[in-house]
């Protein structure tokens, strides 16, 4: 396991041995490294990945500052990356990072060998952008017990189970090193729509959804991958938005894609 900081300030850990693999991180509580349980979650899922490939998680820059765009973080990483690397790497994004790397991947298409993209899509579903507004804006605003409760939908269909998922996430809550990075980082998905863009993708490109993702449902998954130069579409059905990377199809899935 080695770690540290890239060029622009973003915290990194890395892995395993084969090509390199860069893993953008979804939105964390921390713009460091994760540590403790939250680190062996980390290393854990990815650990069958690196099995093949060197992988490079890496985060946000701190102190993103409010208005800060998908475009504005995907530039963050090209800059990063391009310090790294002497050519194009293998990216794979979930969810918010989901949406980064189609972004990075039509803003820097030199950067890119092969994009792996789960839990996501061309913009946030109906119920997803209603959800995360919610969300960010009670982390905004300091309430991160009551943040973590508005998440209940996304992970529970009945009232009885949303109730019970909303007292165990808001238990389980703590305050967040860095609630303004959050903050910013949601608030450029929320307003991320790529659409017109796909035709700019020219990589290589597997889109993995969950047939029940409340975030990004699958028709919109569906569409990133018809709207890219040479895209593959996988459905994970029954899967929600957070149960899309812990199926047991997922690393198989993306190691036949990116060894093809």
């Amino acid at each position: 396991m080695r770690e540290g900081v890239l060029a622009g300030g973003a915290a990194y850990l890395e892995f395993g041995t084969g090509r390199p693999l860069v893993v953008f991180r979804t939105v964390l509580p921390d713009s460091g490294n994760p540590t403790g349980a939250a680190r062996w979650a980390e290393t854990r899922s990815l650990k069958p990945l690196a099995a093949r490939f060197t992988v490079l998680t890496v985060g946000r820059r701190p102190g993103l500052e409010p208005g800060v765009t998908m475009a504005d973080l995907a530039a963050h990483h090209a800059e990063e990356l391009r310090d790294r690397f002497d050519g194009p790497v293998d990216v794979l994004g979930l969810s918010t990072a989901g949406c980064l790397a189609l972004q990075f991947a039509a803003d820097h298409p030199g950067s890119v060998r092969r994009l792996v993209v789960g839990a996501a899509g061309v913009r946030l579903g109906p119920d997803g952008r209603r959800v995360q507004r919610e969300y960010a804006d009670l982390l905004a605003a300091g309430r991160h017990r009551s943040a973590a409760m508005a998440l209940a939908p996304t992970v529970a269909d009945s009232r009885l189970g949303r109730a019970l998922m909303a007292g165990l996430l808001g238990l389980t809550a703590g305050r967040p090193a860095d609630p303004g990075g959050m903050v910013a980082m949601l608030r450029a998905e929320d307003t991320f729509d790529i659409e017109d863009r796909l035709g700019e993708i020219t990589a290589p490109t597997l889109v993995i959804a969950g047939g029940r993702d409340a975030l990004y449902p699958p028709g919109l998954a569906e569409r990133a991958a018809s709207g890219v130069h040479h895209g593959d579409l996988k459905i994970y059905e029954g899967r929600r938005h957070h149960t899309v990377m812990t199926d047991r199809r997922f690393a198989g899935d993306v190691i036949g894609f990116l060894g093809a």
